[in-house]
């Protein structure tokens, strides 16, 4: 995950959870599926043992693979990356741009963590995440997923501010996939964070990251519009597409996604030195 330093010297990321918070959430989810493992094969072999041995055999590997590999990654697509000892030390499994989880990097976290965890022990994972300055270990890393802690006190997640209204509808065919999540986490972090910079870092940030998202896009900003406009549209065209792929095209999708509210008009006017804030 890479990290942005704005021109106040302020670090702007996501607070990575500690090895041994993620150690103790594993231990908690591991006795939870072991218990239940227990408990189905006692109830499945019960079934099968008239059928044969090689028939009590291949039901009890299926059944294995089924739970040891098979829940986690429902789990973690069906909670957005919260196990039940994740959300009991608060604790989530997010893209490393912040965004939530999806089936794709599930699966990779799954299949990589059963070789990682469970057939080495878990000393695998340990020394990777020890190594890792973010503590991912090599399931995060082939995923681009990063475990994080969600209840941190003092702090809250801040919403993106809404795109402007002359915006709407305007990006709904841009191609968002050649963008790297360290970008989209740049985004996110600058728009939720930029009132509080300096006004003349925000705004130099501001075009900078706006040349990166275009650059990427194929599409540059309108203009006249300030770049935290152009940034703010598209991140909630991402946003968007992301509540259609877990909800479905609809309402359900539509009232995840925070609607176009009217605001000010954003005119590309670069601020003076201690001067205000930028409308956006």
């Amino acid at each position: 995950m890479s990290q942005l330093v704005t021109g106040d010297a302020v670090v702007l990321g996501l607070q990575p959870a500690r090895v041994p918070t993620r150690a103790l959430a594993i231990a908690i989810d591991a006795l939870l599926i072991i218990t239940g493992y227990l408990l189905i094969s006692l109830l499945l072999l019960s079934a099968v043992v008239p059928l044969g041995f090689a028939t009590a055999q291949a039901v009890q590997v299926a059944l294995l693979i089924l739970v040891l590999i098979g829940v986690p990654i429902a789990v973690e697509t069906l909670t957005q990356g919260r196990s039940l000892g994740k959300l009991v030390l608060g604790l989530r499994v997010v893209r490393t741009d912040g965004g939530p989880v999806r089936f794709r990097h599930a699966l990779v976290r799954g299949v990589i963590g059963f070789v990682e965890i469970i057939m080495t022990g878990g000393s695998v994972a340990l020394i990777a995440s020890l190594v890792s300055p973010q503590g991912r270990r090599l399931g995060d890393v082939f995923a681009g997923t990063l475990v994080v802690r969600e209840r941190l006190p003092g702090r809250r997640t801040l919403p993106l501010p809404p795109p402007p209204p002359e915006l709407a509808g305007q990006f709904t065919a841009l191609d968002l996939s050649q963008v790297p999540d360290g970008l989209w986490l740049a985004v996110r972090q600058y728009l939720t964070r930029m009132g509080k910079m300096e006004p003349t870092a925000a705004w130099s940030m501001g075009q900078r990251l706006a040349g990166d998202v275009a650059t990427r896009v194929g599409t540059p900003a309108p203009p006249g519009l300030h770049p935290a406009g152009y940034l703010s549209a598209v991140a909630a065209e991402r946003r968007r597409r992301d509540s259609e792929r877990v909800f479905g095209p609809g309402p359900a999708a539509a009232s995840h996604v925070p609607p176009y509210a009217p605001g000010p008009v954003l005119t590309e006017q670069r601020p003076a030195p201690g001067g205000p804030t930028p409308p956006y």
